[in-house]
């Protein structure tokens, strides 16, 4: 990796001692198995900036990583051949979704390649000597690191990031930085076949953004408390002088801090206006309901207002604990407020795509119930009484398996009208919740019917709000392409 520069850097109240690595460094061709995972592609990126050649192949290469990976100049091979092999890479790097009987996999173990998992090669290779700032959670880590990484560079540190979705602001998902700080999304999905720890232990974080915490991926925890060990492991290897932060009233969340915390604590929480109520050391105080106003008090003193175009206590919430987590490293709240209010988002975390005719119509990744509940909220806030269609693809490996399929009737209740898509591959039929729901809905399993349908019933000043995790047949733009035909 070259010839290691030590420096002393002097952040908030630690010196910390890091190696900074010189930019000569051996250049290896990496393969990886599983590239347009967002974990993955952004990896891929990192690597390619730190000189490596860079291939890799995935089963459904698909806008936006595949774009984005092209852009890079990394070279995407569709499917598994073993084939992709040849001529053999120095390294191969594993994606979370490979598995044992996959052809590249098989062969991979069969010729005896030399492999590893994408936290592993992440730990090794970037973050052993970087400030890593990380950011856990059911729900919003995508936004809050993303939050993160802009009040850092709006401060003028250059931090480096991995992000699991594309911040506008920086119109990548990935960087290797110019100083020692380093912003992760922390996913607790496990590593990899041959690593089931979650991916979040292998970062080593200094400082620890928990968001909240649910039951969530079903396919690999059998229960909350599963995931909970998996926290308080990450929990034990922050340090001593390092710091956690969360937002009050999350049960689960206390439930794992109270397992044993050796770090400073500093919680999160939000306030109505006029109240000064509450014990967090970060309070919001909305004064508007759809969250796109609210003064920022610290320790119970006034110390800005963000005004912003984001929507939902949610993103207030994000918009704390990201403040929180720059103090750590020295950055003024004052100053985290000013970038927050020049904060532009994230693709597909309610990106409005276009307005047609006076129909504005989103593109969001909720994927869990609670995820899909806060959106709707969020945009039912801002609209007032406009109308609100959902159009919502469940199809994680958990709402495959349907662990929570008795909570999405209610989380749609703050739309119009819901059109429902059902997957292939779900073992269980969407037509439950259509008779449990409380607003008109109807479930479709094919993508033409259903925007045929959803054109039709359209009028000016009505949200389309298209809610899925994956490409979804690409039905936004084909959405868009109807109503302007």
């Amino acid at each position: 990796m070259g010839n290691p520069l030590s420096k002393t850097v002097i952040v908030g109240f630690v010196t910390f001692s890091v190696c900074l690595v010189n930019s000569g460094v051996d250049s290896l061709h990496i393969h990886i198995l599983g590239i347009c995972g967002t974990f993955m592609g952004s990896l891929a990126i990192l690597a390619k900036q730190l000189g490596h050649k860079v291939t890799g192949s995935d089963q459904n290469v698909y806008p936006p990583m595949s774009t984005q990976l092209k852009a890079q100049g990394i070279e995407l091979i569709q499917g598994y051949d073993p084939q992709q092999f040849d001529p053999e890479p120095d390294l191969i790097v594993v994606g979370n979704a490979m598995s044992r009987g996959n052809p590249a996999i098989e062969y991979m173990l069969d010729k005896g390649l030399n492999y590893t998992s994408g936290p592993q090669w992440l730990s090794e290779h970037l973050l052993k000597d970087k400030w890593v700032l990380a950011v856990a959670g059911t729900h919003g880590k995508t936004t809050t690191s993303t939050m993160l990484a802009w009040i850092l560079e709006h401060a003028g540190m250059k931090p480096g990031f991995l992000i699991g979705g594309v911040p506008l602001d920086f119109g990548v998902s990935a960087r290797v930085g110019d100083s020692v700080f380093f912003v992760i999304e922390a996913d607790e999905y496990d590593t990899a076949f041959f690593d089931k720890r979650s991916k979040f232990v292998h970062y080593h974080p200094r400082t620890l953004v928990m968001n909240n915490l649910e039951y969530d991926h079903a396919d690999i925890f059998p229960d909350l408390a599963a995931i909970q060990r998996q926290f308080h492991h990450v929990i034990r290897i922050v340090p001593g002088n390092g710091q956690i932060i969360y937002p009050q009233g999350e049960r689960a969340l206390d439930e794992v801090v109270d397992m044993g915390a050796w770090s400073d604590i500093s919680r999160t929480g939000i306030v109505q206006a006029g109240d000064n109520g509450g014990e967090c050391e970060w309070q919001a105080r909305l004064l508007n309901e759809d969250g796109t106003q609210f003064d920022v008090l610290h320790e119970g003193r006034l110390v800005g207002c963000v005004e912003w175009g984001m929507t939902g206590q949610h993103s207030v919430n994000n918009a704390l604990a990201s403040i929180a987590a720059a103090r750590n490293v020295g950055v003024q709240p004052e100053h985290a407020i000013d970038a927050l209010n020049e904060f532009k988002g994230v693709k597909r975390r309610m990106e409005l795509l276009d307005t047609v005719n006076g129909v504005k119509v989103y593109d969001d990744f909720a994927h869990h119930p609670t995820a899909i509940e806060t959106t709707l909220q969020g945009i039912r806030a801002q609209v007032g009484s406009e109308k609100i269609v959902a159009v919502i693809e469940p199809r994680s490996n958990t709402m495959r398996l349907g662990t929570h399929q008795s909570l999405l009737a209610d989380s749609v209740t703050n739309a119009d009208s819901v059109y429902w898509f059902q997957p292939q591959g779900m073992d269980w039929s969407l037509e439950s919740i259509v008779k449990q729901s409380s607003v008109p809905a109807a479930v479709y399993s094919d993508t033409d019917k259903l925007i045929s349908d959803l054109k039709t019933s359209l009028e000016p000043d009505c949200h389309v709000v298209i809610m899925s995790n994956g490409d979804f047949e690409g039905i936004h733009q084909r959405l868009l392409t109807a109503l302007r035909g």
